[in-house]
């Protein structure tokens, strides 16, 4: 959904925060691969410094592998600002040759079938997971290429509080509740709020919908249809009501209503807050500053009811995607091929480091990567995970942060919450014009 992108946006830089700048130059589609002269590629990206960081790794290491292929770097706002900006430049036929933008239900905003080149079937995608495909398609056709890595949504925690309280990671919300009794105890804030930036209050919501998805299958399907709702299905009212829950027992340290997502990251880090209900990707920014982020925080996917079901909710990547604008089209797959391949990976792991696992075959997380990376990896390699709901329905709604924030405080009860949001998404899903709305 937007608001979880933007999420993803202040913490990959990009996604999502993607609430969470021109046109191709160059002298012609054939010239990069035929060697006839010089390509220039104009790359648009947020401004976000995750993703600068990323962009510049990526266009230095493939212009030294294809010394006739220049990649200029163009930026743009995040959030609605930065998605109007992409609306307006591929409306008007003025986008750049390649462009990093979100995967999933945003996408489909685009409408990709008239605005972006189709790669379906393309050796672009030789490398590409298969099951990331289906967040940059469209009825069966793809058009994009994983840009960084996939992230975890769930509990950020601080190990060292662990260590020293002698907890062990739960699997069911009955022995997070448990854990953050103790942690209170020992006088330590057991969960982090951070509501004045609101998009963070979310994860609670977005952030079980491995659980939702583990107790009802068919719950994407039917929501999209109008046929299953947040308030009448019990597996999803669940994040709503663990908003009320956390609160009602006085867990949340105090100020966090006007506490920032920059002020959490530092409690957690440094041990003043045991838990905090997050993306991964906002952890490698921090390795700079404080290093102990590295090695001392963990992250566990939501606990829901199940212990031997226990599993994760992930954002997967945002995508890299090409304009049927382009004049430089052999040059661009040909960027998009090293993007999606193990030498791009390694040649952003050498400038940021991964949050979570890669979606291209061949890539590994480095040696060093951050514990939290590490812990998401070993969620995918059993098979434990789902996408959020955002990439596997197109059905959200503008106002859940603030109605999460309602909730998280004690002014709404969880119930109201979900029936809220269950009238917020009607808007767009009618405008998109799905069937049963």
């Amino acid at each position: 959904m937007k608001t979880s992108h933007r999420a993803a946006g202040a913490a990959l830089a990009v996604l999502t925060i993607a609430a969470l700048t021109s046109c191709g130059s160059g002298s012609g589609s054939g010239t990069a691969s035929s060697g006839g002269g010089a390509v220039t590629l104009k790359f648009l990206v947020d401004n976000s410094q995750a993703t600068l960081d990323t962009a510049k790794a990526l266009a230095d290491a493939f212009t030294k592998a294809n010394p006739t292929i220049k990649v200029e770097t163009e930026t743009r706002p995040g959030g609605s600002e930065g998605d109007n900006i992409i609306k307006t430049r591929l409306s008007t036929g003025d986008m750049s040759d390649v462009f990093w933008y979100n995967s999933g239900s945003l996408l489909q905003a685009l409408n990709p079938a008239q605005t972006l080149v189709d790669l379906t079937g393309d050796p672009v995608l030789a490398n590409v997971q298969k099951d990331f495909l289906p967040v940059v398609s469209q009825n069966g056709k793809a058009y994009g290429v994983p840009a960084g890595t996939a992230m975890g949504g769930g509990i950020l925690y601080n190990r060292k509080v662990y260590e020293r309280l002698k907890l062990e990671v739960p699997k069911t919300w009955t022995e997070f509740m448990a854990n953050n009794d103790k942690i209170k105890a020992a006088g330590i804030a057991p969960v982090i709020g951070t509501f004045k930036d609101t998009w963070t209050s979310q994860l609670f919501v977005l952030g079980d919908y491995y659980n939702v998805q583990a107790a009802v299958p068919g719950f994407a399907r039917d929501y999209t249809a109008n046929k299953a709702k947040f308030a009448t299905t019990p597996a999803a009212l669940a994040g709503f009501q663990h908003l009320a829950d956390v609160h009602a027992k006085g867990y949340l340290q105090e100020g966090f209503g006007s506490a920032t997502n920059d002020q959490g990251m530092k409690m957690l880090v440094e041990g003043k807050g045991a838990h905090y209900p997050m993306l991964s990707a906002q952890l490698p920014p921090l390795v700079a500053s404080m290093p102990q982020a590295a090695t001392d925080v963990g992250f566990f996917g939501i606990p829901g009811t199940d212990a031997a079901r226990s599993g994760a909710t992930i954002w997967e990547p945002p995508g890299i995607y090409i304009p049927k604008t382009t004049e430089n089209l052999d040059a661009a797959k040909k960027f998009l091929a090293f993007v999606a391949s193990p030498a791009g990976a390694e040649a952003t792991n050498k400038a940021v480091q991964p949050a979570g696992p890669y979606r291209i075959a061949g890539a590994e997380l480095p040696e060093d990567a951050i514990q939290v990376a590490k812990d998401l990896q070993v969620y995918v390699d059993e098979g434990r995970t789902a996408p959020a709901l955002e990439f596997v329905s197109p059905v959200k709604g503008p106002s859940l942060e603030q109605i999460t924030v309602a909730v998280g405080s004690g002014l709404t009860p969880p119930a109201e919450g979900a029936a809220q949001y269950d009238k917020d998404v009607e808007k767009q899903a009618k405008q998109l014009g799905l069937a049963g709305w």
